[in-house]
């Protein structure tokens, strides 16, 4: 009897033992989601958080990679195909940029590279970048999003995946298309490639 007595004790402090870990891991995962959300609603201390990664001369297309003229042709209805070539992507970017509005191609960009990330902490911290440089009201690259698409990204960036953007990427997107697309196809930039 007293060893039947003892062998629950061991088992109970076994039992007891495990739920230790159990909360302990629970305590160390909830822990992280709130550093995680810090840093994302962190504001800027300085100008120097506002420091943008990306190079700020202008892209030259390869030459050695210049489209076949069928290529070329094909972008005129598929904004996909172009911004998946990149001698198509850095013309497009350069015709964004005499217009002033190359803010949604960096944002796709940026997305596009967001998604590769493999490590929680980087995401974390490419979040918040993406986040503060494009998403936030009063950004410095903010993109035109509707009030339900910034919500709902700002949910997904409680806990960032590599899906955290989609909707807003998807957004930036069809504005491309249907906006900035047509008018490249009508532009220099263009008419220059398919001559």
């Amino acid at each position: 009897m007293v060893e039947h007595n003892q062998s629950l004790k061991d088992g109970s402090s076994m039992e007891l033992g495990k739920q230790a870990q159990i909360n302990n891991h629970n305590a160390v995962w909830a822990k992280e989601i709130k550093i995680k959300l810090g840093i994302l609603l962190q504001k800027p201390d300085s100008a120097v958080d506002l420091v943008i990664p990306y190079n700020e001369k202008p892209e030259k297309p390869a030459k050695s990679h210049k489209p076949s003229l069928d290529e070329a042709l094909q972008w005129r209805h598929s904004l996909d195909k172009l911004l998946h070539n990149n001698y198509g992507r850095a013309t497009f970017k350069s015709f964004l940029k005499s217009e002033f509005s190359e803010e949604n191609l960096e944002f796709w960009v940026a997305c596009e590279d967001y998604k590769k990330i493999k490590s929680p902490v980087k995401m974390a911290e490419k979040a918040k970048q993406i986040y503060e440089e494009f998403i936030q009201t009063e950004a410095p690259k903010e993109v035109n999003i509707d009030h339900f698409t910034k919500g709902i990204t700002m949910k997904n960036l409680v806990d960032p995946s590599p899906r955290s953007f989609d909707l807003a990427q998807k957004r930036i997107h069809a504005l491309m298309e249907k906006d900035s697309l047509p008018r490249f196809v009508r532009s220099e930039f263009y008419k220059e490639l398919i001559k």
